[in-house]
């Protein structure tokens, strides 16, 4: 499985974290370099953000000046990221105001970021916790999620990218691949594989699945930290442009509180078994009683 690259970035400078990082130096091609940024300032708005649950897209819904999906209880979801230039970019990526690599909340230029290559798309499946392994992300609910075990709760219910491009460096020369291309190339979790993972997954998401399938009108979504999946990155050293290419922000909630808010229409209720005994009568004028 391919090895997902993390960067660090505090002031404008990289920091060395352990001897094992893998430093990668940008060449100095300065007017080049700010040529190529330029050209590709006009791609910035295809950077793409999709929340996944059971390998599908959820729906996007556009209202009140804000970008919606609808959290399904107890689901496991991942967060598939897009980068559409012909070079390296650095997203800051939290979730219920954390950033996904540290759980730390911060700003965006100076959280750890994911590395994306050049029109590559990654998956983020949960919080890092190791150089090894990550922890899903799940819906549940307030209480039970992993902000509030934190004691950080003000800020849940959204999912926010940052993206930076590299700078100082050319564009490497890769061909864009086509969309089915690039879905087929995704990295698949290899962990997931695994007889023991999959047993455990299996029985906690019952678990979840039983207790939350349907969440009380009152309850507010969150994002739990789930099961461990194996999940290896490593620490790269990169210079990036200070000005975000892309600044992309998704909120999420549950259908009853979409409702609320005006996002959903409310969905076609079914008649109410105890409206329709409340309206029962003892008598009706028959003489006899009639062949069922």
């Amino acid at each position: 499985m391919k090895r997902r690259l993390l960067a660090i970035c505090c002031g404008g400078t990289v920091l060395t974290l352990a001897a094992t990082l893998l430093l990668v130096l940008p060449e100095t091609a300065p007017v080049e370099a700010q040529a190529n940024q330029d050209r590709s300032f006009i791609q910035s708005s295809r950077f793409d953000v999709q929340v996944l649950a059971d390998g599908k897209s959820l729906t996007k819904y556009f209202a009140r000046g804000k970008t919606y999906i609808e959290a399904i209880p107890g689901r496991e979801y991942e967060i598939r990221v897009h980068n559409p230039l012909p070079h390296r970019v650095a997203v800051a990526l939290s979730v219920d105001g954390l950033n996904s690599i540290d759980a730390r909340r911060t700003s965006a230029w100076n959280a750890s970021k994911w590395v994306i290559g050049p029109y590559e798309t990654i998956h983020i499946q949960g919080w890092q916790m190791s150089s090894v392994r990550a922890r899903r992300f799940y819906f549940t609910s307030e209480h039970d999620s992993y902000a509030a075990k934190l004691g950080q709760s003000s800020n849940l219910g959204v999912i926010s990218a940052v993206f930076f491009r590299e700078s100082l460096r050319p564009p490497f020369r890769v061909t864009p691949p086509s969309s089915s291309t690039r879905n087929e190339a995704q990295p698949k979790s290899k962990a997931s594989n695994s007889p023991s993972v999959r047993g455990e997954a299996s029985e906690m998401a019952r678990d979840r699945q039983g207790s939350v399938a349907q969440a009380p009108a009152e309850e507010y979504a969150a994002t739990g930290i789930g099961r461990s999946v194996k999940n290896d990155v490593q620490w790269v050293n990169m210079d990036l442009d200070p000005r975000p290419a892309a600044d992309i922000t998704l909120r999420y909630e549950y259908y009853a509180a979409l409702v609320k808010l005006g996002v959903l229409p409310r969905r076609y209720m079914r008649p109410d078994p105890l409206g329709r005994r409340e309206e029962a009568t003892g008598f009706e004028n028959r003489r006899f009683s009639p062949e069922p």
